[in-house]
């Protein structure tokens, strides 16, 4: 099923985010099991990793970021300064201090000092082996990783349920692919060259 129009994305939209709500409800140890799954090498190869917080039925980024945290890597935040700019990256702190963005997302306070992350976890509605990554519509993270990508090297790690595949997602010039999926069932690595 090819999405050619904004109408039929919103449709594939709908139907993965009532799928995602089925398989948080199904498995709620599910992030325990991403956290394990992540390859060793990953959790030594990024000095600064970008997690986010889960919203809806989002897969929770929080035991994966804990695992990055005890490696050493410096644990960053997304905070909308404004609804169509890329996303900034603040040094973590305590969650209780965490503000509302422009987003209406909990995240760290202005104050929070800023980092450049080498990592960045994606939050994900449907995800295709290609890379292609079907999120929310709004197109922050498209904004986010191709500002980052512009700047410096950058590693897109999509977060998902396993049931979240979806064979062949429409992929428009400006949204930015992922470079590899981690599941409760394991790590998906895309191939480069992918179409």
């Amino acid at each position: 099923m090819a999405c050619e129009t904004p109408d039929e994305k919103n449709a594939l939209r709908a139907l993965f985010r009532v799928r995602r709500r089925e398989l948080a409800a199904a498995d709620p140890a599910a992030a325990e099991r991403v956290a394990e799954a992540v390859p060793a090498e990953l959790l030594t190869r990024f000095s600064a990793v970008a997690g986010y917080c889960a919203i809806a039925a989002e897969l929770d980024p929080e035991p994966l970021m804990r695992r990055f945290r005890l490696a050493g890597s410096q644990i960053l935040l997304p905070a909308a300064v404004k609804r169509d700019q890329p996303l900034v990256f603040r040094i973590t702190g305590d969650p209780h201090g965490f503000v509302a963005d422009a987003l209406g997302v909990p995240a760290p306070p202005p104050s929070a000092r800023e980092g450049r992350p080498s990592l960045v976890l994606v939050p994900v509605v449907a995800f295709d082996r290609r890379g292609g990554r079907l999120g929310q519509g709004a197109g922050c993270y498209d904004k986010t990783l191709e500002a980052l990508r512009a700047a410096w090297p950058v590693f897109a790690l999509g977060l998902a349920y396993a049931g979240q595949e979806y064979v062949d997602l429409p992929v428009q010039p400006h949204d930015q692919r992922l470079d590899a999926i981690l599941t409760e069932k394991g790590y998906i690595e895309v191939k480069r060259g992918s179409p």
